[in-house]
């Protein structure tokens, strides 16, 4: 008589997703209400809102944002589509895990000795030729898969790693320095760190969808079609960037900006405390993007890991969306106290994922918990980069800051490669 094994395959409940759509909905259709409740009327009418239109005195900077959000959407899907089709492609080729684990490590070892300097780069030369320097570096990872595919696996692990450090910085630095030479009203710039970050979760959640359509059933075709699809991604990037707004010429002596990265980012005790919080972060969110299919799967059920991917960045979007409430509407906390707390509910959840193990839908819920915190710290650190860190200094604080993260996670990720 034969013996007949049940398998357990879990799934998120479909309540998940429509909680967290009308959770962010919520939050951006009524903030403006809430915040003008606790304003006077004056203040109330004017409040800047995405969604506002006409001719008005803000008008400009309206239509800075949303040029600026069309940008960054466009990169982040970029970034999303690579980051998604790379685990199918190493398996397409069959690499062993001892291969992928070095494929890590030699994107990393890019990252710490080319990335680190590019922010001091940008700096130097303007935040706008490095933006162009990651379109451009997408184009030839695009164009090199197309011509010679499985040659190119290590060139591309070499210029994704240096991109995705392009991406933490060069972006946000370009934005802040256009909005400070354009003139445009400072408590914008809150407002478009929280939306950059809910753009950037909705961006890779998309990518995820159309990189899952370009795969289909046939392996090879899609091979081509995501490289395709991501050189016409940085041909319009490119141009966006080149008929977007024109930067004003300026170079730095390196002995000047050494004195001034000296005086005003050695120099200053709020600075470095700054740096090793984007450091920590930083780390923290690479050992859980290696750790967390692992963890959820250690129990050998069957998890359908593409369907729990959205709902850690709809919960990434939905802690943006709170991010106002919290420093502009009814609370008013200050920057700082907010992300003391939300770094308090980050440490709590990772310690309960790591003291003991936890059914899938609790380790589920922790991680959608830590994602909604993530999307509260991201526009908080913005906003104090904003108030402690000279826009002429302000890339090459971010990547130098990433440097001692990143090799804290090569040193894991060749410990890792010793245990196999």
């Amino acid at each position: 008589m034969a013996v007949v094994i049940e398998s357990s395959v879990w799934e998120p409940s479909p309540a998940l997703y429509i909680f967290i759509f009308f959770a962010c909905l919520f939050s951006i259709l009524f903030f403006p209400y809430a915040s003008g409740s606790s304003n006077s009327t004056s203040a109330a009418k004017a409040a800047p809102s995405l969604f506002d239109h006409g001719v008005s005195p803000t008008a400009s900077s309206f239509r800075f944002q949303r040029n600026f959000l069309l940008l960054y959407s466009l990169a982040s899907v970029m970034e999303g589509l690579w980051s998604v089709f790379g685990e199918v492609e190493l398996a397409y080729y069959g690499l062993s895990k001892e291969k992928m684990v070095l494929y890590l490590c030699v994107g990393l070892a890019a990252s710490i000795s080319i990335g680190s300097f590019l922010g001091v780069l940008s700096d130097l030369i303007g935040p706008k030729k490095v933006c162009f320097f990651f379109c451009f570096l997408h184009l030839l990872v695009g164009l090199l898969k197309r011509i010679v595919p499985h040659s190119s696996l290590w060139v591309a692990s070499i210029c994704l790693s240096i991109t995705s450090s392009v991406f933490s910085f060069g972006f946000e630095t370009w934005m802040v320095v256009q909005h400070e030479e354009q003139g445009h009203r400072q408590d914008m710039l809150s407002e478009t760190f929280w939306l950059m970050s809910f753009f950037e979760s909705a961006c890779l959640i998309g990518s995820q969808v159309f990189s899952n359509w370009l795969i289909g059933n046939n392996a090879e075709r899609s091979m081509a079609s995501h490289s395709t699809a991501a050189i016409f991604l940085a041909l319009i990037s490119l141009v966006c960037l080149t008929k977007g707004w024109k930067e004003i010429p300026h170079k730095v002596a390196l002995k000047e900006y050494r004195a001034s990265f000296r005086a005003y980012i050695v120099g200053d005790k709020r600075v470095w405390l700054l740096a090793w919080a984007q450091a920590c972060l930083h780390f923290s969110v690479a050992v859980f993007w290696i750790l967390w299919a692992p963890t959820i799967v250690a129990d050998g059920r069957e998890v359908h890991l593409g369907l729990i991917y959205p709902c850690f960045l709809g919960s990434r979007m939905l802690g943006s969306t709170v991010f106002p409430w919290l420093i502009s509407g009814l609370s008013s906390l200050r920057t700082d106290d907010c992300l003391v707390y939300a770094f308090i509910v980050l440490g709590l959840v990772m310690s309960i994922t790591a003291y003991d193990y936890q059914e899938v839908g609790m380790l589920v819920t922790l991680f959608c918990i830590f994602h909604a915190g993530l999307g509260v710290v991201l526009p908080s650190l913005a906003r104090l980069r904003t108030m402690y860190v000279p826009n002429a200094l302000r890339g090459g604080m971010i990547s130098l800051s990433h440097a001692p993260a990143n090799a804290a996670i090569l040193l894991f990720l060749v410990q890792v490669s010793v245990s196999f």
